[in-house]
């Protein structure tokens, strides 16, 4: 939106700056689906968008900025996550219902954005804060739909109050996450693909609701 985008340098850039600027990210996003993120370069990702190194310096520091700019982006979009669960049902088939639709929502999400996540998780596991930050805030999208179902089930009596619904959340969101991003591994398990989502669906149904799902 015009305005609102600024070059490194401080000016706001026009209509055109702006589609520049995101094609630049667009083609990074492409690159970091074939290449790891340390060998992508400036020149390549301005090459890709039909510009040169000097346009990319005009938006961004350094591919690494370039590439949180796509993650907070993804984090803005991942805040739809709340959804799967927020004002959904966990009681008889439509609880079972729910955990199916989440775990196939979250997977896709996942899928979808398979490469920025990766570099996301490796920057996170490396103890940087900025992306360690952006991957909680996607992640909180759940957890915090999680955990207010999780309360509503022990105020109607349905879950034991001694069960700790941040735990259960937080385990449970941190499951979905490793089983997004290690399916190839499962895979080589011998597990088959069309195995993976109803299983992780009981799972969370479980978790949930203490309970296995209707028949």
């Amino acid at each position: 939106m015009t305005g609102q985008v600024r070059t490194v340098d401080g000016r706001v850039a026009g209509r055109r700056g702006q589609a520049t600027r995101q094609k630049l990210l667009d083609c990074l996003g492409e690159m970091l689906r074939t290449s790891p993120y340390r060998d992508v370069k400036v020149i390549d990702v301005a090459r890709k968008a039909g510009t040169s190194p000097a346009t990319f310096y005009q938006y961004f520091p350094d591919v690494e900025g370039a590439v949180l700019e796509i993650a907070q982006q993804l984090a803005a979009e991942g805040a739809g996550l709340t959804d799967l669960v927020a004002g959904r049902s966990w009681a008889g088939k439509s609880g079972w219902q729910t955990a199916q639709e989440l775990v196939d929502g979250f997977l896709d999400f996942w899928r979808r954005n398979d490469a920025i996540l990766r570099v996301i998780d490796l920057g996170a596991a490396e103890g940087d804060k900025r992306f360690a930050r952006i991957r909680m805030r996607i992640l909180n999208s759940i957890f915090n739909s999680l955990v207010e179902s999780v309360k509503d089930l022990q105020a109607r009596g349905r879950v034991d109050r001694d069960v700790s619904a941040p735990a259960v959340a937080g385990s449970l969101v941190t499951m979905l996450a490793a089983v997004a991003s290690h399916q190839k591994n499962l895979q080589g398990w011998g597990v088959k693909q069309a195995e993976i989502k109803p299983n992780l669906a009981l799972l969370v149904h479980l978790g949930v609701t203490g309970r296995k799902p209707p028949k």
